[in-house]
């Protein structure tokens, strides 16, 4: 089940239930069920540069300085590979990001179909097969996972 979704319909009926309860104080609502995360992974699959740099980069940069999770993430996976190996300005912001905390790592399958790993590597980007652990934060109540 998509996290995000599940997310909303707990909101939605939350806000249902307290509507039809006014006496109910949000502070009673709230669940020790329902985990909070406490890492976000972003995994970043987009070739356009408008995205990496106004959004993808952006907000996975801003979660970690703000502290807005424990732990934060970057996947670069596909054409965001491809970009990156071509732009030094967001070669840049990754290594910025690293140095601020961001873990940010690339899957190999997509940088060996285009070539890519060695550059990847030399960007201090671990490369390395991304389907497992992928599937572990999708799978886990402690991270929540956006694409871009």
């Amino acid at each position: 089940m998509n996290k995000s979704v599940s997310y909303q319909t707990l909101f939605v009926a939350l806000l249902f239930f307290m509507s039809c309860n006014p006496s109910v104080s949000a502070s009673e609502t709230s669940s020790p069920l329902v985990p909070e995360p406490s890492s976000l992974v972003v995994v970043w699959t987009s070739g356009d540069p408008d995205v990496a740099h106004r959004v993808a980069l952006m907000y996975t940069h801003a979660a970690q300085t703000n502290g807005w999770f424990k732990e934060v993430h970057l996947i670069v996976w596909g054409p965001s590979q491809r970009i990156l190996v071509g732009d030094k300005d967001l070669q840049e912001k990754i290594a910025k990001m690293q140095e601020d905390g961001v873990i940010v790592e690339a899957c190999i399958a997509c940088a060996q179909s285009f070539g890519i790993v060695e550059e990847l590597r030399g960007l201090n980007l671990p490369v390395r097969g991304m389907g497992g652990p992928l599937t572990s934060y999708l799978k886990s109540p402690e991270h929540t996972v956006i694409t871009f």
